[in-house]
């Protein structure tokens, strides 16, 4: 069975950081891009971060200069290293991937979520 399993969410106060780790397991070819979302209660999922295969990565001008996505294409890893937090961070982080799966074809990859919540 393909999967993504993230972790790393938790609690911080603003200022603080996190680092999510995201691994995808199962019988997979190869990952192109793979991307962190998120989403907070009332509003729609967004991206944040995406990198492809190659390492060129893309942030939300929200995170710029904050948070950094990185990957390890041996492993089908991905990372997203969050520094200086602030309120309006806090939300459900998804890891995305999109995978070539045996007799499937390119499919569309997401994990379960995991809580970043952060709080004075």
């Amino acid at each position: 069975q393909v999967q993504l399993r993230e972790s790393g969410g938790g609690f911080v106060h603003p200022g603080g950081s996190l680092r999510l780790s995201c691994a995808a397991s199962g019988s997979i070819v190869s990952i192109s891009n793979m991307a962190w979302f998120r989403q907070a209660p009332g509003k729609e999922r967004e991206s944040v971060a995406v990198i492809t295969s190659g390492g060129i990565s893309t942030y939300a001008d929200s995170v710029q200069g904050r948070f950094t996505i990185s990957r390890l294409n041996a492993k089908n890893l991905v990372y997203l290293q969050m520094n200086n937090l602030k309120p309006e961070d806090a939300a459900v982080y998804y890891c995305n991937a999109v995978a070539l799966i045996p007799g499937y074809g390119q499919r569309d990859l997401w994990g379960q979520g995991t809580q970043v919540t952060v709080s004075s």
